[in-house]
């Protein structure tokens, strides 16, 4: 069966710059063998929704009307993290960081305002911070492996749960409807949006959650 847009998919991935080093991976042990592995990290196939921008754009693309099993996909960097921007180098004050108890240093990373970004240069009161992503202006290869289209509606809330972090303790379901019981304190506009994707991807109603 052809993978379509709004599929929920089941897939292992591992993405490399090209002609370069892993940056990525699902698999516990390609990353410990490239000096990946952060114990806190959660490893193991994700589920994914292509077309909601859950993978980089060219791979939404490439997956789209494939079958199950394993692809190889050279990706240029317009169709992955995008080109390195000059608008993103911005001229930040060093109160901003003493205000966050930080010192800044080249190759720093930080996060300014909910942004990611690397100080690049540091000149008296005012610091270069670059806010493009690490990898951008850079094409990248990636080998992924289509496991299966994921039809479950438990499985595909707990997929959707994972990918933002949100941790689940119980899903209830029945026809129409489906109850979280969530496990630990979340922010309440990381649940209206995950319960709000529920609601557009799977087609099922809130009940109620704790």
């Amino acid at each position: 069966m052809a993978i379509k847009k709004g599929d929920f998919i089941e897939i292992d991935y591992t993405g490399k710059v090209k002609d370069g080093e892993i940056f990525d991976t699902t698999e516990e042990k390609v990353a410990k063998d490239h000096h990946l592995h952060h114990e806190h990290m959660k490893y193991g196939p994700v589920i994914v929704v292509i077309g909601e921008n859950h993978l980089i754009p060219g791979l939404d693309d490439e997956l789209e009307g494939k079958e199950l099993g394993k692809y190889h996909f050279e990706l240029p960097s317009e169709k992955a993290f995008g080109k390195k921007s000059a608008d993103l180098l911005k001229l930040i004050p060093a109160r901003a960081f003493a205000k966050q108890e930080i010192k800044p240093f080249v190759g720093l990373e930080v996060n300014m305002d909910g942004l990611r970004g690397t100080v690049r240069n540091v000149a008296g009161g005012r610091i270069i911070v670059d806010f493009n992503h690490p990898l951008a202006s850079r094409d990248v290869v990636y080998d992924i492996t289509v496991k299966k289209i994921v039809t479950d509606n438990k499985e595909r809330i707990q997929g959707l749960a994972d990918l933002m972090r949100i941790k689940v303790k119980d899903i209830h379901l029945d026809e129409k409807t489906f109850h979280v019981h969530y496990d630990g304190e979340h922010p309440k506009e990381m649940l209206q949006k995950f319960e709000q994707d529920i609601e557009r991807l799977i087609g099922l109603k809130q009940g109620h959650h704790s």
